[in-house]
Order: structure tokens, then C-alpha cells, then sequence
């Protein structure tokens, strides 16, 4: 007989070999380790007809109840070849969710009553929470997964995501209750593969963003459970009943309000129309004197539907927005900058003087909406360039200013190379090279250059509306990147970009600060300092960044956030890095800026030296404090 401490083994639950023990503390651990991957399996298995927010709620909720009950309990995992590198737990775990999914897929009325109810936690109030609006080929696939029965949509999802053959897919299917795992495969094959697609931010419920709930009818509910007197001196005149329905607004939500100013802003024949020719003779060049493009621009329908859609966006229209960007209705009619299709979509761009509009819906209909905002308020000439239209299979089309006269697509890793010239059809680019959605390791970083009258700039797409500007130089002196120099200077350096996707960037700036003699004979190291700008003025990110002799990229050795080095209030910097020498030999090595007259280091090292560089002997792992002084006397504390 077993000891308590031993679980004991059921039998299998599907046909074939009986798989290994699994209890308690292994399932959670696994749980904790593979959360996020297995809440992404259970949303993209639930069904959209649920609703993107209490998709998000189920799946985390069948994920945090996927625990066998017990401290003690166990189970048997299927037999299989893969998961997640062969981790018993999470196979065990994974099977649950698959089921419990499934289950919550079926048709409400072959449901247990019990299960039609929504999950009892998590629960959250007064919000709708939904992952980050993905691209056109997103919206597509989401819009085909939604078509398919849960059992061929899980079949979908074990081969694309989870990289099973179809033999290991079908015993899986078996146990999770399929009663025909064959025809789900069958199923599964009407929508063609993108793996990819599959770990993509749009399927990604861990990372989410937040809206409020229908304030309206939560007021109503309010109302009738407070006294009249209470619930009028709470809302006031804030409280409307919804009304005007659906119907020509698609998938807009049901009106809250009827003033002179909100029915200005929804009424597509009173939209801002720029002429052509404006940015010749206007005293700005910014998005303001962008003329309409596209040949959609007059589609008084798919136009209201844009506005009334920004004005109320429905439950199913996915919203996004970069950091610090308000997402409410327009104060008055907008500016049209595009309208227009784009690979799989319709798309509309609007300007309202400070912010980018992007309203998207599929081409056969107004279901899966999307709809994303950027600031974009005292843009300069360099960042009113470009705006990006939409991406699709790893590549993103840009619309560009009027004022650009040639557009072509740049490798940033490789200066040496020429840029490839881009056609452009009504200010609309040809697709290139995205890098926000470059998946896995960083072996190129394509951006957009573009030429007018006053020189050439590059931009990259960082995942938003408005690509980032790229400078190189010292802070205060900075210039285009579009030298020798400048493109040398950001080659080592591109790949760091990506810790800026999705974070409000307008522009980033690479300055290399300092060279630094090696010891014994290592050559000389590189520092550079890149720093993000951000459209709403803090969250900006400085980047101390060290590269040796014979690296093809440099590595991140400090960061400072909301810091003022590196920038033009304060352009200086100070950073150290524990370095190996080729002798086996541990040094600390700090460089400041040209202005640096004095380093010091305490705490694991200690030593000083005179001018911006310092170099000394170190164990592995020690750890210290830089402080510098500069030639007009002032302190500085190293970048961290």
C-alpha cells in the first residue's frame, strides 16, 4: 500500500500507453511557468461569440481553476510527443483547459445550466479588458477561427500554436471528450496556417488594455437602486438614455448623446478636407495640411461609420491607444486624411489637431472593427512624414506627407548596403519589412527612409501609428541619419529598438559618447547612449549601450527611465560594465562624456582616475556605485 505521500495512478483517460504521474505541486508549478501560454490556447479555443472582454475572463478563468483539487491529488498525462519541452505538468494542465474550453464552446443549450453562467473569478467592475489591437491578417484569422466548431478550432490551435503533428492533435482531441477528432482535423484544414499569427499581441489575453463599461446603463442601474434625489445629484445631467440604434453607424454602440457638437463630429459632409496644394503655401508642415487621399474618400457611408465608430466604439471593436493618448469621441468635425482599402481592410485616417484616428474594418463587413489612436500634437516636419496605413504578413505600408518626394526601405544593421527604392501610388508606400513584428532573434531592422526638399530622414515602425524619427548625435547638435556617420552609429545599436515597441516614441537618437581603450590588448569598446522621446513627454528611456571589438551588436548595460541624460537638458551620461578581458582578467570599465573631468566607483570596487574613462581590475559579479564629476564642477551619478 502507497504512503500518503505517494498519489495514486487512475487510469488513463485515452486510448494508448499510460503517461507519467503528475501531482499537485508539479501541475503548479507548471501553471505558474506556462500561465500565459496556456491562457492564449484557452482564448483562441473559447468562442468569439462571447465577447472580447468575458473571453478574456474565461480564459483565465479555466486556466486558474485547470489545478486538480487536493494537495495530494494526481493524474495521468496522454501519451504524446511534445509539451512544452516535454514537461509532464504542463501537458496535464494543457489538457484541462482544452477541455474545460470545449465545453464552454458547445451550444448554450447543450450546456449544464451551471455552465452557462459566467465565471465566478476573476471578476472585474467597471471595465472591459481586451488584448491590443492587432493588424488586417489578425482580424482575419480571428474572423475564419470564429467560423469553425470549437473542436476543429482547438484542432487548429494544438498544430499552429502548440507545433503538434496531427497523430498527437487527435489523441488529444480523444481525451478532452471529441467524440470525431477526425473531422475536427478535417475542419481545421479549411483555414490556412499562420503559426505565427497564433503569437501575435491580438491573441495575447495577458497583456490587455481597459475601457470603461456601458457608463450609461451603468448609471441607469445606479438609479434604480439609490433614491431619484441621490442618483440626480451623482449624475446630473450626465444621465441620457441610450437611443438611434444601429443600423448605418455599424458597429458603433447605441448613442448617449444629442447636442449640436457631437452630431458636427459624426457627420461625414462636414469633415476637414485640405486641397492639395495647402503644404505649399501654409505656414506649417504638419498633419494639418495633409490633403485626402484614397479612393474611398467619398464613401459617405464607410466615412460615418469611421466617425460614429471613434464617437462609440462597441463591444467588439478593438481599441487601441499608445501611452498617454485620450481615446474619446472628436471636439468637432476631424480632418480626413485617408480613405481607402489596404490589403484585407477598409481603412480611414482621421486628425483631429491631436491625435491619429485609424479606423479599420474588413472588407466583407463591419464585424472585428478596429480602431487606434496616436498623438501626434506639435508634430514637426520629421514627424508628420509618415503614418502607417496597415501591416500585414511582416510587412507595413506607410501614407506619406505630400511633401515627400522619394520613399525607399533601409536594413539600419547594414550601412554599407544601398536602400531599395519604394514605389509610392497616391502617397501610399508599397510594403516593406516591419520590424515590430519581427519575430524571435534581431538579424535585421528594416526602416523607412524618405527624401524631400530639405534632405533625407529615417523612421521606424515601432508598432504604432507614427513611426519614430531617428537622429544620431550629441544631445543639443543631433542630425539626420542618413550620413556615413550616422547610419555607422546606429548599426551596432539598431536591435535596442525594440524595447520601445508600443510606448509612445516619437523619436530616438543614438550618441556615442566615448571610445575606450581595452586592457590587455583588447582593442577598443564603443559607448553609445540612445534615447527615446515620447510624445507625451515622460516614460522617456536613456540606454547605455557597450560594444566590444569583434561584436556585431552592442548590449544594454544601463537604463535610465524618465532620466535627463543623455538629453538636451542635461547632455551628459555616465555608465560602467563588468568586462572579461581574453586573459581571463575582470575589469570594471566606466566612460562618461566628453565633459567628464573625474570617475569614481565604491561599494564592490573601488579606484578613481581623471578624465572620462576608467578602467579597473574586478571580481566577477562585483558590484558599485559611479559618481563623476564634470569640468564645471558639477556631480553625476551613473546611469542605472
Amino acid at each position: 500500500m502507497q504512503s500518503q505521500d505517494v498519489a495514486q495512478r487512475h487510469a488513463p483517460s485515452s486510448p494508448g500507453a499510460a503517461g507519467p504521474v503528475v501531482d499537485v505541486e508539479q501541475a503548479e508549478a507548471a501553471l505558474v511557468e506556462h500561465y500565459p501560454r496556456l491562457v492564449r490556447l484557452a482564448y483562441l479555443v473559447l468562442p468569439p461569440g462571447l465577447g472580447r472582454s468575458r473571453r478574456v475572463l474565461t480564459a483565465h478563468s479555466l486556466v486558474q481553476r485547470a489545478l486538480p483539487r487536493g494537495r495530494k491529488q494526481s493524474s495521468v498525462v496522454p501519451a504524446q510527443s511534445s509539451g512544452r519541452e516535454g514537461d509532464p505538468g504542463y501537458a496535464f494542465l494543457r489538457l484541462r483547459v482544452l477541455r474545460a474550453a470545449l465545453e464552454a464552446a458547445r451550444p448554450r443549450k447543450l450546456r449544464p445550466r451551471l455552465a452557462q453562467l459566467p465565471p465566478l473569478l476573476p471578476q472585474v467592475w467597471g471595465l472591459r479588458l481586451f488584448p491590443r489591437s492587432g493588424g488586417a491578417d489578425e482580424l482575419a484569422l480571428d474572423q475564419r477561427l470564429s467560423t469553425l466548431s470549437g473542436p476543429a478550432r482547438a484542432a487548429y490551435v494544438l498544430r499552429g500554436l502548440e507545433r503538434l503533428p496531427d497523430e498527437d492533435v487527435r489523441r488529444i482531441l480523444e481525451s478532452a471528450g471529441v467524440g470525431e477528432p477526425d473531422s475536427a482535423l478535417a475542419e481545421a484544414n479549411g483555414v490556412p496556417a499562420q503559426d505565427a499569427l497564433l503569437s501575435a499581441p491580438e491573441f495575447d489575453p495577458c497583456s490587455l488594455q481597459a475601457r470603461p463599461t456601458d457608463l450609461m446603463r451603468r448609471r441607469q442601474h445606479t438609479k434604480a437602486a439609490l433614491a431619484a434625489a441621490a442618483a440626480l445629484a451623482v449624475c446630473g445631467a450626465l444621465v441620457a438614455l441610450p437611443g438611434g440604434g444601429w443600423g448605418p453607424d455599424g458597429a458603433a454602440a447605441p448613442l448617449y448623446a444629442q447636442n449640436p457638437a457631437a452630431e458636427a463630429a459624426l457627420d461625414p459632409g462636414r469633415l476637414i478636407r485640405v486641397t492639395p496644394t495647402a503644404w505649399q503655401s501654409g505656414a506649417r508642415t504638419d498633419f494639418s495640411v495633409w490633403p485626402a487621399r484614397g479612393p474611398l474618400t467619398r464613401d459617405s457611408a464607410l466615412l460615418r461609420r469611421a466617425l460614429a465608430v471613434w464617437a462609440r466604439p462597441g463591444e467588439t471593436v478593438r481599441v487601441s491607444a499608445t501611452p498617454g493618448t485620450e481615446t474619446g469621441g472628436p471636439a468637432g468635425p476631424p480632418q480626413l486624411l485617408y480613405a481607402g482599402e489596404v490589403d484585407n481592410a477598409r481603412v480611414v485616417v482621421l486628425y483631429d489637431g491631436l491625435r491619429i484616428a485609424r479606423y479599420a474594418e474588413p472588407k466583407d463587413g463591419t464585424a472585428g472593427a478596429a480602431l487606434d489612436f496616436a498623438r501626434a500634437d506639435g508634430a514637426t516636419t520629421a514627424e508628420a512624414s509618415a503614418l502607417v496605413l496597415g501591416r500585414s504578413d511582416g510587412n507595413v505600408r506607410y501614407l506619406t506627407a505630400p511633401w515627400v518626394k522619394k520613399a525607399a526601405e533601409r536594413d539600419l544593421m547594414k550601412p554599407g548596403a544601398a536602400a531599395t527604392p519604394l514605389t509610392v501610388t497616391d502617397g501610399v508606400t508599397a510594403p516593406l519589412a516591419s520590424p515590430a513584428l519581427q519575430p524571435g532573434s534581431c538579424t535585421s531592422w528594416n526602416v523607412l527612409q524618405l527624401t524631400d526638399a530639405s534632405g533625407t530622414r529615417l523612421a521606424t515602425d515601432l508598432g504604432e501609428l507614427v513611426p519614430a524619427h531617428l537622429t544620431a548625435g550629441r544631445p543639443g547638435a543631433i542630425g539626420e541619419v542618413s550620413g556615413v556617420d550616422g547610419l555607422r552609429a546606429w548599426a551596432p545599436f539598431a536591435c535596442s529598438l525594440a524595447a520601445e515597441r508600443s510606448a509612445g516614441v516619437r523619436s530616438v537618437n543614438a550618441w556615442g559618447f566615448a571610445n575606450q581603450p581595452l586592457p590587455d590588448a583588447g582593442g577598443a569598446g564603443q559607448w553609445v547612449c540612445t534615447r527615446a522621446e515620447t510624445w507625451r513627454g515622460d516614460g522617456t528611456a536613456a540606454l547605455a549601450q557597450f560594444r566590444t571589438p569583434g561584436t556585431a551588436v552592442g548590449a544594454v548595460v544601463a537604463k535610465g527611465t524618465d532620466a535627463s541624460a543623455c538629453g538636451p537638458r542635461d547632455p551628459h551620461v555616465l555608465a560602467g560594465v563588468l568586462w572579461k578581458s581574453r586573459t581571463g582578467t575582470w575589469y570594471l570599465l566606466a566612460a562618461g562624456g566628453p565633459d567628464t573631468a573625474s570617475i569614481r566607483t565604491s561599494g564592490g570596487v573601488t579606484a578613481s582616475g581623471q578624465g572620462p574613462l576608467l578602467a579597473a581590475r574586478a571580481k566577477q559579479g562585483a558590484q558599485a556605485q559611479l559618481k563623476g564629476t564634470l569640468t564645471d564642477g558639477r556631480s553625476i551619478d551613473g546611469l542605472h
